[in-house]
């Protein structure tokens, strides 16, 4: 008799089961959209969509719940490909290892050995559900993420895991060593000064969807480099005038420029009762305050979906709408889509402060990093490239 591989399992679910566990997931309709809550309920269990919705009552930042919610789809996925069984809750530590020797591997002994790695019918069903998207192994900064994710999700239900064994912990430092992936950038290429003055030009017009991405852009490199999921979260009450600031900070009187301040409120960086935050100052604050009048918004999300009629909606854009409205104007300035992403207005803000001798420390107030190293990355691949140590010969 054939063996009914894992996937087809999958696909044998009883379809008012999956229907029920969606209907679940509805109050989450502000973190997880539409389909994104159908695809994981054919993934998830009972328990592990109780285990969302408790996280939800208990006020866990938005970003940390979606992640949580993508990272246990996909390590549901990943058991029942590799084990024809639902995740264990507390997962033994043998899995933990498999987990880890699935997803960090040593390329140059795949070749000889085929065993080595992540088994062919695993990679098989993970990219059948669209969840698998690179042939090599992992970035060790998303295995680590997925284990904590599985961490705080054990712990969510009130079990104590085997995260800190000193077998597992030892198998994750070599099987890094082994794989030897360099970590990529979030976006190839930085959204620097002149890179957004194209994507502002992209966007010169004077139909409603030209002046939010105008707004858009413009506001989320000048607030500091805004992260996508800020600014798919800026709401209208975050919005605070200021009286005007001097043009020329160093001369006394003179003109002035325009100045908002932006309540920061949760962010990856800082809590929902924090009073972070960062100022708009000048053209930025003129873009949006035009785009907030023309598309009428007095409360609420400041960004939000336009249809194809050129309708404006009620709900506010998703991250993923920040990042692929970036990649169009990129693609309308005549530029790759594939080289960048939301995350080079974040790195394009720091590069460009670099390139004009802003401190570090001024930067990052307006950018709220929290780590100088992390921060001082940016700044030393600009200073890099305009210093003489690589021109020695030319």
């Amino acid at each position: 008799m054939p063996k009914t591989s894992p996937r087809a399992g999958v696909r044998q679910k009883n379809t008012e089961l999956v229907a029920r566990r969606a209907e679940a997931l509805d109050p989450l309709d502000s973190v997880l959209p539409f389909d994104r809550r159908d695809f994981l309920a054919g993934l998830l269990t009972d328990d592990d969509v109780e285990t969302l919705r408790h996280l939800a009552k208990e006020g866990i930042g938005d970003n940390s719940l979606r992640a949580l919610a993508s990272d246990l789809g996909y390590l549901e996925a990943w058991s029942l490909a590799a084990t024809g069984q639902p995740l264990p809750w507390p997962a033994p530590e043998a899995l933990l290892i498999k987990f880890v020797a699935h997803h960090l591997w040593d390329p140059s002994r795949r070749d000889l050995l085929s065993t080595h790695g992540m088994p062919e019918d695993v990679t098989a069903a993970l990219k059948e559900e669209g969840l698998l998207r690179v042939d090599g192994p992992h970035a060790p900064s998303t295995v680590r993420r997925r284990l904590s994710s599985w961490s705080t999700l054990t712990k969510w239900r009130g079990l104590r895991g085997k995260f800190n064994a000193p077998g597992l912990q030892s198998a994750i430092k070599l099987a890094v060593r082994a794989s030897a992936r360099p970590r990529g950038r979030k976006s190839k290429k930085a959204v620097t000064a002149d890179i957004l003055a194209a994507l502002l030009k992209a966007c010169a017009g004077e139909k409603l969807v030209d002046l939010r991405d105008r707004a858009l852009l413009i506001t989320a490199f000048a607030s500091g480099g805004r992260r996508r999921s800020e600014i798919s979260a800026l709401r209208v009450e975050q919005l605070v005038e200021e009286d005007p600031v001097p043009a020329d900070p160093k001369a006394s009187g003179g003109d002035t420029l325009p100045c908002l301040r932006i309540r920061l409120g949760r962010t990856k960086t800082t809590q929902a009762d924090s009073d972070a935050f960062v100022l708009l100052v000048g053209r930025p604050v003129l873009a949006l305050k035009d785009w907030l009048e023309r598309a009428a918004i007095t409360e609420g999300a400041v960004f939000r979906g336009i249809d194809r009629w050129g309708n404006l909606e009620k709900r506010a854009l998703t991250p993923q709408a920040v990042n692929l409205i970036l990649k169009r104007r990129v693609a309308e300035a005549g530029l790759d889509p594939q080289a960048f992403s939301a995350h080079g207005l974040r790195s394009g803000y720091l590069t460009e402060t670099a390139r004009r001798g802003i401190p570090l420390p001024e930067a990052m107030q307006q950018s709220q990093h929290r780590s100088v190293q992390q921060a001082s990355n940016y700044y030393n691949d600009a200073e890099r490239t305009l210093g003489q140590a690589a021109r020695v010969i030319t």
